[in-house]
């Protein structure tokens, strides 16, 4: 388990962390290149305006005479004083005249700094005899400067005109300028501190929702859901945990609703077994009376195991390993289907349509279903009442149904039964209403296996749509009637996927379909069973064990008043999926 008690950062404060970080990396990065870009083109200006003085300066000495007067000049320091007096230098300039090496005038403005005082840069100019440019450190930072040698014809004194540039003093401005620029900055990821800290609130306000529910929720309680808002990365996490509420509210439900099955549905056989075992504690001399107490207990303990087995069916149906997918042949699936369940009761078993086609299902479910629909047909009709099989496909739908001929289901009740334990009248073998022998579970577990499939179940008259269509073919079987026998044909229809309606064959010879042909008959003989006026049965497995073809199904020749009566009631019940 998570330790949630540790002195951790919340998600809103290290998201708010992370933004403040890149936004102040950000505003450091961005101070520090401007200040750089800055710095670089007051550098390249002080070079040009350097470069602008020499170039002012040679135009001024040009032609050697003084614009004063007009006359040659006298000498080295006639020049610079004349230059100095018409020139006035900048804020941050100065201009200094040296002559043999000592200086002999500055600018008349007050500069920055005295460099004329500064014996490094005057000895460093000593010796230059051709414009130079250098830095200096002075009183006012960093300088820079470039020193013009001067020289009159006819004399030997040298002199220099020194023009400096007060780097750091113009720099003043650049920096100022960042001050402002930093202050703004923290100002503004103040505010984005504050901004960001309210949106992380909000954009984690469903993730917090979604904390505080998962700790509301609870094993009695899964019902609460997260409204969802928007289409983002938030609003897809509330989905998917919506989702998974589904899924676990689905899970403790079936849970519970398997612990109070099993303790409904096992107190009673429990009881009886115990009490019986109490007697049998007690001592029964009778032998008969032993055995008979030992049956029963036999009895309710196997009843207990089939309960157990359909309650686990059930409790798995909403699992998601409940169903394997394959390709299932569904005419094979209907006749194998037909073929098993022979042993169930005293019935006439009939395959009324087979769809030739492969879908892809669980063949095992479907299976079970229509073993589960057929054994309830079984408990509803009589012996040597007609119970059909059936299966039909669409472009989009895939429909198998089981139909009887017993006393159909109440419009009322077409729902009610498809749920546990809801047991109705079933008749004995001799025909007689009695209850149900079954716990109740049956028709839950079709309609189970079917949503899992992603369709329904549903239950309607043997009289109501393609059911009447079967009445009206064994109506007709009766009108045939004769003196022997009468085939009836459907049609096959063509095309992928259709779906065959199989030939049925009636045979006036008073044996069900499923029965073994008497001895010395044309199928057990091996050869094809021709019926009165030239209706012939053939098909592989036909012979001897009156099964079924793959294709067609073989009913038998019990008298057709008696076959049409039996299908005029009866109910049909329908597993309709998707197709896949």
């Amino acid at each position: 388990m998570t330790d949630r008690g540790g002195a951790g950062f919340s998600a809103r404060a290290r998201i708010l962390a992370w933004m403040l970080l890149l936004v102040t990396g950000a505003l450091f990065v961005s101070v520090f290149a401007t200040y750089e870009v800055l710095l670089s083109r007051l550098d390249v200006r002080l070079e040009d305006e350097l470069g602008h003085e020499v170039d002012k300066f040679r135009g001024f000495t040009k032609g050697g005479l003084n614009p004063a007067t007009g006359e040659a000049y006298t000498g080295v320091e006639q020049v610079l004083e004349v230059y100095l007096y018409r020139s006035l230098p900048e804020e941050h300039e100065t201009y200094v005249a040296v002559v043999d090496g000592v200086p002999y005038k500055r600018s008349a403005k007050e500069p920055p700094a005295r460099i004329d005082q500064n014996r490094e840069l005057i000895k460093r100019i000593t010796d230059v005899d051709a414009p130079a440019t250098g830095w200096i450190e002075t009183s006012a930072g960093e300088a820079r400067y470039a020193a013009i040698p001067v020289t009159v014809d006819g004399r030997d004194e040298v002199g220099h005109l020194v023009v400096a540039e007060f780097r750091d003093v113009e720099a003043a401005d650049i920096n100022e300028a960042m001050v402002v620029l930093i202050l703004v900055g923290l100002a503004a990821i103040g505010l984005a501190g504050i901004g960001g800290w309210l949106a992380a609130g909000r954009i984690l306000a469903p993730v917090r929702l979604v904390r505080n529910t998962a700790e509301r929720i609870s094993e009695t309680d899964l019902s609460e859901r997260i409204p969802v808002r928007g289409r983002d990365d938030v609003a897809a996490l509330t989905q998917t945990f919506n989702t998974m509420l589904d899924r676990l509210e689905e899970s403790f439900a079936a849970q519970r609703e398997f612990v109070d099955d099993a303790g409904h549905e096992l107190r009673t056989p429990i009881t009886v077994v115990r009490g019986h075992l109490e007697l049998l504690g007690q001592g029964i001399d009778d032998a008969d009376e032993r055995a008979e107490t030992l049956r029963l207990v036999m009895d309710e303990l196997d009843r207990m195991r089939r309960i157990v087995d359909d309650l686990l069916v059930l409790a798995k149906s909403g699992t998601p390993d409940f169903l394997r997918p394959a390709d299932v042949d569904l005419a094979e699936l209907t006749v194998e289907v037909v073929a098993k369940v022979r042993t169930l009761g005293d019935r006439r078993f009939v395959i009324d349509e087979m769809a030739e086609t492969v879908i892809r299902s669980d063949e095992q479910r479907l299976t079970q279903a229509l073993m589960q629909l057929v054994a309830n047909a079984v408990r509803h009709t009589g012996p040597g009442d007609e119970i059909g099989v059936g299966s039909s496909v669409t472009e989009q739908r895939v429909r198998l149904w089981v139909r009887d001929s017993g006393p159909g289901v109440a419009a009322a009740d077409r729902e009610r039964i498809f749920e546990r334990f809801v047991t109705g009248p079933a008749r004995d073998r001799e025909g007689n209403g009695s209850t149900g022998s079954g716990a109740g579970l049956g028709l839950a577990i079709v309609r189970a296996i079917a949503e899992a499939h992603g369709g329904r179940v549903t239950v309607t008259d043997a009289g109501d749509g393609a059911a009447s269509d079967r009445r009206r073919l064994a109506e007709a079987m009766a009108s045939a009637g004769g003196a022997g026998a009468a085939r009836l044909s459907r049609d096959v229809s063509a095309g992928a996927g259709g779906t065959a309606k199989t030939p049925v064959t009636s045979a006036g010879r008073g044996t069900d379909e499923f029965e073994d042909a008497e001895p010395g008959g044309a199928a057990a003989s091996g050869e094809p069973a021709t019926a009165a006026g030239g209706a012939e049965a053939t098909g592989p497995g036909m012979a001897g064990s009156g099964g079924i073809a793959a294709s067609a199904a073989r009913v038998g020749g019990r008298e057709p008043a008696a076959r049409a009566a039996s299908v005029a009631g009866g109910a049909v019940f329908t597993i309709e999926v998707p197709r896949r």
